[in-house]
């Protein structure tokens, strides 16, 4: 497993759990330091940053995965419904269709957050590195 990995799947468990966004980048700020030297960040940074998409519709779905994905779960309850009470089948093809695109849907929105929570942490361990030494530099001016 990459370094990039790595940090996509740290991430994937930061957001597993209910907190605000800029406590799971304090929690994931430390293990990114121990798990990846700061020279190597910046580079997996750009790698990550070249992945995401950056089309409407990619950041519909990492902004509001669940509402992409709503009318896919109400397709695939209907086909079960349906397939169920009327002893159609051809009904259960929805089913599957729509738990596979509605599955998808949310694993795609969760992989873009995850990733968009490794770039906002890589930014901020940056900002935090070169920040003292913009301040010593500017006293010794």
């Amino acid at each position: 497993m990459s370094q990039k990995e790595q940090l996509i799947l740290m991430a994937e468990d930061e957001l597993t759990e209910y907190s605000t966004e800029a406590r799971k980048m304090e929690k994931l700020r430390r293990k990114f330091s121990f798990a990846v030297p700061y020279p190597q960040q910046h580079k997996i940074r750009e790698e990550i940053m070249a992945e995401i998409p950056n089309n409407f519709l990619a950041k519909l779905v990492e902004e509001n995965r669940q509402m992409v994905a709503l009318p896919f779960w109400g397709i695939a309850g209907l086909g079960l419904l349906f397939g169920i009470s009327w002893s159609q089948p051809l009904d259960f093809i929805a089913t599957a269709v729509g738990f596979y695109a509605a599955f998808s849907i949310q694993q795609l929105g969760w992989k873009l957050q995850a990733k968009r929570l490794v770039i906002k942490t890589l930014d901020q361990i940056e900002e935090i590195v070169t920040s003292p030494e913009e301040k010593s530099a500017e006293t010794n001016s």
